[in-house]
This record gives C-alpha cells, structure tokens and sequence, in this order.
C-alpha cells in the first residue's frame, strides 16, 4: 500500500536521538529499552504499544544490552489525512509514546499479519488501517495539539537545515538566522529540538539519502545527493540512525511490492 512501511527490527542497538517524517505505530514482540521522549524517559517492553509523531525527537537504550524486538508501521502524512481528516477538524497526534491496550494491540497485530500475509489485497490492507487509525484516533489522540518537541527559539535555524540538508551550512549562519551567538544557538536548538544542529543535520541528510534510494537512484549518487562526504560515511549515519545499511534498504525496497516496503534486519 503506497505511503505504508512495514518494518521488522531486532537488535540490541544504541539508536541516539531521531526523528521521522512520518507517524509510526508498533509492537514491541520481545526484550526491552528505555527511550527519551517529552514525557522525559519512558519504557517499553514485550506487549507494550509504541508510537510517534512526525518530527517527535526519541531514541532507543535497549536494557541490560540485551537484544529486543519489535515491529513498526509508518504512514505518509497523506495516508492519515486520507482516513481521518475529513472527520477531524485538527491533525491526529499520539497522546503517549508507550500504550498499553490489549485491544489495541490485537488490532495492530491484525494488520500486521495482512501486511505480510495478504499484501496485495489493497481493500483488507486498507479497511484495517482505516479501523486501526480511527480506533487510536479516538482513544489514543491528544486532540490534534501541536506537535510536542518544536519551538520558536530555533525555528528559523531549524528551517535552513529542512529546505536544504544537503547544503553545507555554518554554524554562523544559522545564529545569525536566529540573531543569537553560536553558544547560544547550540544551547537553544538543544533544548528544544533534543539534539544539536548538527546532530539534526545528519538525520535529515539520512532521510532524504533513503527517499534518493527508494527512488532507485544508486548508493554513492544517494551520498553525493544527500550531502555526504562519500558513500562510507552515509552508511555509517544510515545504520546509526536506522538500525540497517543502505544496501539492505535498497534490496528490501526492490524486492517489495510496489508502494510496500518490508524490512526484516537483525543486527
């Protein structure tokens, strides 16, 4: 289904602070790990919920550095406007980022078994992604407030680095935009974005390097498009950021069904 990822991770990975364009919604199948969100830390566990809004900063510290589990499902803003918008006056927001509803996770598990099972049946896919999203929608939603995690204070800086992740960009000029010193836009952007303007840099440039991929150009063009040094150093920020090489993406998304991407990695 166009604008839905199905993804499948096991690992006992490190993942620093990130965010995604897109809402994400998964289960957490085995282990556990701690995470940083505006709720301050929270942790998940074998059976809990997970979720995140796009542009919503988290990471992920697996406990006792053991491996964990879980499943992902993101979607394009497009696909929840598409189901929920013309009932909603305001765009749906995940309430918490852990959830705990047996329900809930029965549904999701649901999906993800049409996912894998009955991927070309668009009409099931598509009516049980409608239910899932309306079912959290009305109790799970946060009423459509503004997306936790922005700020005016680095709103301008953090704007030159959307339009343009691939630009090479100076420090300078993004206090400048913001009419502050460099100390104080580090401190600023920090605070409320949750990583730096650098750190925030990378994981734009990682995105739009695996849009490049998906769109089938080839690795080290996906670097050179996206702002990297060479292909080398965009795998080491895809897989810090992702938890998988640009070449297993690239293979996965190949091998998918067209607008279907699924991503089994163990690492």
């Amino acid at each position: 289904m166009a604008g839905v990822e199905a993804v499948s991770i096991t690992s006992n990975r490190r993942f620093p602070r990130h965010a995604h364009d897109n809402y994400g919604i998964g289960l957490f199948d085995r282990g556990a790990h701690r995470s940083w969100s505006s709720f301050g830390d929270v942790e998940s566990g074998a059976g809990d919920i997970v979720t995140v809004n796009p542009e919503e900063m988290h990471d992920g510290v697996p406990l006792a550095n053991a491996p964990r589990s879980w499943r992902m499902i993101y979607f394009e803003r497009s696909i929840i406007d598409g189901h929920i918008g013309e009932e909603a006056p305001r765009p749906l927001e995940f309430a918490r980022p852990v959830l705990r509803d047996p329900s809930l996770r029965a549904q999701l598990d649901a999906v993800f078994s049409l996912l894998v099972s009955q991927g070309r049946e668009a009409l099931a896919v598509e009516e049980a992604i409608a239910r899932l999203l309306l079912t959290v929608r009305d109790h799970h939603g946060a009423g459509g407030a503004p997306a936790r995690g922005r700020a005016p204070a680095a709103r301008r800086a953090r704007q030159l680095i959307d339009d343009e992740p691939a630009a090479m960009i100076s420090l300078s000029t993004l206090a400048d935009a913001e009419g502050v010193s460099r100390f104080q836009l580090i401190r600023a952007f920090a605070k409320e974005v949750g990583v730096t303007p650098y750190a925030y840099q990378m994981q734009r440039r990682v995105r739009l390097a695996r849009r490049r991929i998906a769109e089938g150009l080839a690795l080290a063009d996906a670097a050179a498009a996206a702002g990297f040094a060479d292909q080398s150093h965009m795998t080491r920020a895809f897989v810090r950021q992702l938890g998988v090489t640009p070449a297993r993406y690239r293979e996965a998304v190949g091998a998918s069904p067209a607008g279907r991407r699924n991503i089994v990695q163990d690492v």
